[in-house]
Formats: C-alpha cells, sequence, structure tokens
C-alpha cells in the first residue's frame, strides 16, 4: 500500500484549495493508499526556525518540538508527496515556506558532505505532485514572472531532497471561475492523484 503524504497550506476553511486537498485526500484513500493528511494552518504548524535549525552541512539535531519531530519522521517514510497551496506573490505560504526548511532539514531530507558539495537526497518518496490555484493568467506567469513556483518546486526543492519525478498542476484564473470549471478542476486533481500510483 502506497504510503503518500499530502501537506495543505491555506488559512481560510472553506477556500477551494481546502476542496482540493479533500479531494485529493478522499480519492487516495478510496484507491487503497494510506494517506498522511496535514492541513498545516489548522495544525498550527510554526513555520519559523530556530537558531539551531539553521546548519546546511551538520546533520539536524533531534528536536523538543513534537509535530517538528512527527513531521521529520514521517517525511522519511512517504512513497510520493502531495502539496496543496496558493500562489501568493510567486511564493508557497509561508507556513509552507517554513515547513520546507524545518522538516526537509540536513541529515532528514538531504546530506551534504561540504557547504558547496552536491546534495544528496534522503528521501525515498520518488514522485511528488503540486496542485497549485492562481489568479494570474498563464502567459503573463510566465512572461513576466517566469513561473517561479515551477522553478521552487521543480528545481531548487523536491530535486534537492531525491524527488526526480515532479508534476505541477495549476488551477487558473480562480477568482473569476465557475462552479462548473472548479469541479472539472477538482475532477482534474483526482486524476493526477491517482496518477501518482502508476
Amino acid at each position: 500500500m502506497p504510503r503518500i503524504g499530502v501537506y495543505l497550506a491555506h488559512p481560510r476553511p472553506g477556500s477551494f484549495n481546502h476542496a482540493v486537498f479533500h479531494t485529493v485526500v478522499q480519492h487516495l484513500r478510496h484507491l487503497g493508499c494510506e494517506v498522511l493528511a496535514h492541513d498545516l494552518c489548522a495544525e498550527e504548524f510554526a513555520p519559523g526556525l530556530t537558531a539551531d535549525e539553521t546548519e546546511t552541512v551538520r546533520s539536524a539535531t533531534d528536536t523538543h518540538d513534537a509535530q517538528l519531530a512527527l513531521h521529520r519522521a514521517e517525511v522519511a517514510t512517504l512513497d510520493a508527496m502531495v502539496f496543496v497551496h496558493p500562489n501568493w506573490w510567486g511564493m508557497p505560504p509561508a507556513v509552507l515556506t517554513g515547513w520546507v526548511q524545518r522538516v526537509l532539514a540536513p541529515g532528514v531530507a538531504y546530506k551534504l558532505g561540504t557547504a558547496e558539495g552536491e546534495p544528496e537526497g534522503l528521501l525515498r518518496a520518488g514522485r511528488a505532485l503540486v496542485l497549485n490555484t492562481s489568479d494570474t493568467p498563464a502567459d503573463r506567469e510566465e512572461a513576466e514572472f517566469g513561473d517561479p513556483l515551477q522553478s521552487i518546486w521543480a528545481s531548487c526543492v523536491l530535486p534537492y531532497v531525491g524527488i526526480a519525478n515532479v508534476h505541477r498542476v495549476v488551477f487558473r484564473t480562480l477568482a473569476d471561475s465557475s462552479d462548473e470549471t472548479r469541479a472539472s478542476w477538482l475532477h482534474e486533481a483526482r486524476c493526477h492523484a491517482a496518477a501518482l500510483l502508476t
């Protein structure tokens, strides 16, 4: 049974991001997966790094933060990961950025021999799916901004920890979308989640 972590980063209950998250979690469970579902805002995950968590080469030390310890232990056991979040200023929300910095720590998700060295990814998860919402049209996102979220997830974060197969889907534009369009996006989210198992 595949073990999949699904992470939501949106502070407003009832948002479309919440609908995507719940749809993906339910569908993966229906397909027989063991799903570890985390609504990071509802769980009040603390995104701020402590001084002891700023190492880049030396392995992360044991933490007295039970929530952080749980996330670090879980992430090492996953076969795939799903991230659901809006595009805010070309970045993930702060809670997810902090989750990446605190959970995907050296000795947990990667290791470096030296500060200049190439990372060795430690996660066993072979695949990741990133589901974004956006109010920026695709042509403007690419032409004016260079699609920073694609670079963050598919070039910077996930390959660094050993996840080479990264698929990202953007539902846009959210603000003026109809109920029918949103229903089609939820169907699309289910299809992309199921593809993690093939």
